[in-house]
């Protein structure tokens, strides 16, 4: 895809500002008597593209490190994962789901018939069969047809009599791997009764009741998103399966995720590893007073709005087969985001870095029971990308600021961020919050506060300077610290700080509450919280961090 297409990149090119720092004659607004004062004074720094004469390396707490002011990627203001009618909203509505109650009940009795039959019969073709690893037999494939026809009727079920067509499937010799946007639990019905195709699943759907049972019979390839030989070994399966003829078309929704479908999310590359032809397909499904995704809505109540509309539309395009360029010499990369712009451009709407990673911050969100939970939305695809961050260490991050109680906007005041991370107001503490708040709006953003940590954690020298930190700590030597030899490391670095205060931080330290810590504990807690790495600042600065 030629550069002009990445909508990721600026329309404008940057040239240098000119930034111009004008004095205020009056004292009393040019003392330091707060966050806010420090902020304004060091704006020039940050906002300056010449950071060698605008930066001054003093005010940058983690400058020892090497690290230099950073850049938050802006705030994406698109949440492809909220669902647009999650209220029953407006009088046709409610007329509607009353005249449609008594269907809904038939359309019930219906998808629990259909449901039933086709378990029954799929278990009857899994019946004695133990070479799982081999191509289901023809006999009882065509068991299998009896559950195809039920996963049509339990569409039936659910309002889509019949359902837009456009294009036709590819045969199966040219195009072995079939990918698609996913919205709802209804596409993988519908592959189900139209391709019968193998697909790519996690390993928590073997345990769903009468679903686990009918996906087995799909030959799954199950797959631990967060388990690196997971991925591999399930990456080895979609290759040996597609080479072979014998065996289905294999079926992959690469955004990994259900969306609102009003946009398109960062791919997973198992489909084109393999480098085989892919066949995009897409999905839609035009509403007006009912949005069928599967977003911030319980699976009961989509179901309930299922069956108590009157018809509920659904269109499915088969797109252009597509194959790697340079006679397969493409990258999966690179061919995941040709087939992610072909999709996109089908169903005109953005392409976002968003990925499975943002649901679980979301879901978080919703615990948490936050007013704006798309607040904390990071698009985590970029996040992985730049600084290696798991979606796992993500969450963890997400937990500690949530206990800084962000107001409903999602932002974070500077007092609250000292209470959590149990600081002390302090020039240094000032700076480390100065140094997350790019934008010097005196509050800071989930986004910023992980960039800031993933940042500072993602430094060569990061690892290096929390070992010397702790051997400095550890006077002694007998491999752990007291809270004697805490307070006595810090106090260069926060000269007031008292003895209940040294007390507060030693607990977020001693993991185990048994009045020391061990080296373990304080390198796993500079993990968790990066940004405390600072506080020993004052000694680092004079030691060699790049001695092994």
């Amino acid at each position: 895809m030629a550069d002009h297409d990445d909508i990721s990149k600026p329309l404008l090119s940057h040239s240098p500002h000119l930034i111009l720092t004008i004095q205020n004659d009056d004292p009393q607004t040019n003392r330091r008597s707060s966050p806010r004062n420090h902020h304004h004074r060091n704006r020039n720094h940050v906002v300056g593209k010449d950071k060698d004469s605008n930066a001054d390396s003093r005010s940058n707490p983690f400058s020892f490190l090497g690290l230099d002011w950073f850049r938050v990627p802006g705030t994406n203001t698109v949440d492809p994962f909220r669902n647009h009618t999650v209220k029953i909203e407006g009088i046709y509505e409610w007329v509607k789901i009353v005249i449609c109650l008594p269907i809904a009940l038939v359309r019930l009795v219906l998808f629990g018939a259909c449901l039933s039959v086709g378990y029954l019969a799929t278990r009857l073709a899994l019946a004695g069969w133990k070479d799982r690893q081999n191509p289901m037999p023809k006999w009882r494939c065509r068991i299998m047809w009896i559950t195809r026809f039920c996963a049509r009727f339990i569409l039936f079920s659910f309002g889509y009599h019949w359902i837009k067509r456009k294009g036709k499937p590819a045969p199966r010799e040219l195009a072995p791997i079939v990918v698609s946007n996913h919205l709802s639990f209804v596409e993988p019905i519908f592959y189900f009764y139209e391709l019968s195709p193998t697909i790519v699943a996690s390993e928590s759907h073997d345990s769903l009741p009468f679903v686990g049972t009918i996906i087995r019979a799909m030959q799954v390839i199950y797959v631990n998103r967060f388990s690196p030989p997971s991925r591999k070994r399930a990456v080895n399966e979609i290759k040996r399966k597609a080479a072979c003829d014998r065996f289905p078309r294999v079926l992959l929704f690469p955004e990994g995720t259900t969306t609102n479908g009003r946009s398109l999310i960062s791919f997973q590359l198992g489909a084109f590893i393999p480098g085989y032809p892919i066949q995009p397909v897409v999905v839609r499904y035009p509403h007006v007073h009912f949005d069928q995704s599967w977003g911030n809505i319980s699976l009961g109540m989509l179901m309930f709005r299922m069956f108590t509309q009157f018809h509920n539309f659904m269109e499915v395009e088969y797109l252009p087969v597509m194959s790697p360029l340079d006679n397969k010499k493409e990258s999966a990369a690179r061919f995941a985001q040709r087939t992610s712009y072909a999709i996109a451009s089908a169903l005109n709407v953005v392409r976002t870095s968003h990925s499975y990673g943002d649901i679980m911050l979301l879901e978080k969100a919703l615990q948490a029971k936050k007013e704006n939970p798309s607040a904390y939305l990071v698009e985590m695809a970029s996040a992985e990308l730049l600084h290696h961050m798991s979606s796992l260490d993500a969450v963890d991050f997400l937990d500690k600021f949530l206990s800084m109680n962000p107001d409903p906007s999602g932002l974070v005041k500077y007092h609250d961020f000292v209470k959590v991370l149990r600081l002390k107001d302090c020039t240094l503490v000032e700076e480390i919050f100065s140094f997350i708040d790019v934008e010097k709006s005196e509050a800071i953003t989930f986004k910023q506060f992980l960039f800031a940590s993933a940042n500072v954690r993602k430094q060569p020298l990061f690892q290096r300077a929390c070992e010397l930190a702790f051997t400095e700590c550890d006077a002694g030597g007998n491999g752990y610290i007291s809270e004697q030899n805490l307070g006595d490391s810090i106090r260069p670095a926060i000269p007031n700080i008292n003895e209940d205060e040294v007390h507060q931080l030693f607990d977020l330290f001693d993991a185990d509450s048994d009045g020391k810590i061990s080296k373990d504990e304080f390198l796993t807690c500079l993990r968790k919280n990066p940004l405390l790495i600072a506080l020993f600042s004052p000694f680092l600065l004079h030691k060699d961090l790049s001695d092994e």
